[in-house]
């Protein structure tokens, strides 16, 4: 009788086990199917940013987009507005990588992953200094005082080759490389471009807290990241490095600034 009881128990404890094993089981397979979402950017090799399709899976869903009305208004609560080009949600009055509309007249942003690059090649200008240094040479890293040109030049202004399609950015790391420059970038999905850090070895917050590369194309700071300014022919691209968040530079405007 005794070991009939044992029997019996032993089988109790023997199905809770597995009941509790079952339940424990799910939640972790739940976990492991989410895990995958939580991919860090860092995760992402810089080197593939060179093609447009390596952010292709960090679109967004566009199902929730509608054209403006002829007013320029949108339709329903989750409607879009357009302005200048760009598709704008009326709520924070910014595209859906966060950028302001552009002024009237300058180029709207491509999309990295939309991009389809030809064959056909035309010339722009490229130039990269950084000679705001050298009047706040006393903020810049002792280390790096070594590294700063003479003239604060480090890509002197050359017509240089692209192709159609092509944008600042593919340029820039292109040109880098030819000519033996270091360069090193980080890709920022939520802007959907590339972010320059450092070139020439000088890097943001070398020369202070605010300091950091900026570009600008025939005189305008774009306000949206380099990999999304598709270029002309004839366009003159400029690099430099700013100490004062653009407002030494002449580009305040483009880091969200307001003069």
């Amino acid at each position: 009788m005794k070991k009939y009881r044992v029997k019996i128990i032993t089988t109790i404890i023997i199905c809770c086990v597995l009941i509790v094993a079952y339940f424990l089981g799910g939640d972790y397979a739940v976990r492991d199917i989410s895990s995958p979402l939580s991919t860090s950017v860092e995760s992402i090799d810089n080197t593939e940013l060179a093609n447009p399709s390596v952010l292709e899976p960090l679109k967004e869903p566009q199902s929730h987009q509608h054209e403006g009305s002829s007013e320029g208004g949108y339709n329903g609560s989750e409607g879009y507005s357009v302005e200048q080009g760009m598709v704008i949600d009326p709520e924070t009055g910014k595209d859906r990588y966060l950028t302001d509309p552009v002024p009237e007249g300058k180029p709207v942003p491509v999309e990295p992953q939309d991009i389809e690059i030809r064959d056909t090649t035309y010339t722009c200008t490229l130039f990269v200094r950084c000679d705001n240094i050298l009047k706040n040479i006393d903020h810049l890293d002792k280390e790096k005082i070594e590294l700063v040109p003479d003239e604060g030049v480090i890509f002197k202004a050359s017509e240089v080759t692209f192709y159609e399609g092509e944008t600042v950015f593919n340029v820039l790391l292109r040109e880098m490389k030819k000519n033996k420059i270091h360069m090193e970038f980080e890709n920022t999905p939520m802007y959907n471009s590339a972010y320059i850090e450092g070139i020439n070895n000088l890097y943001e917050f070398d020369c202070g807290e605010l300091s950091g590369w900026m570009y600008k194309v025939n005189g305008w700071f774009p306000n949206y990241g380099c990999s999304r300014y598709q270029l002309k022919a004839g366009d003159v691209v400029e690099w430099v490095y700013t100490c004062d968040l653009g407002r030494d530079v002449g580009g305040y405007y483009a880091t969200g600034g307001k003069e």
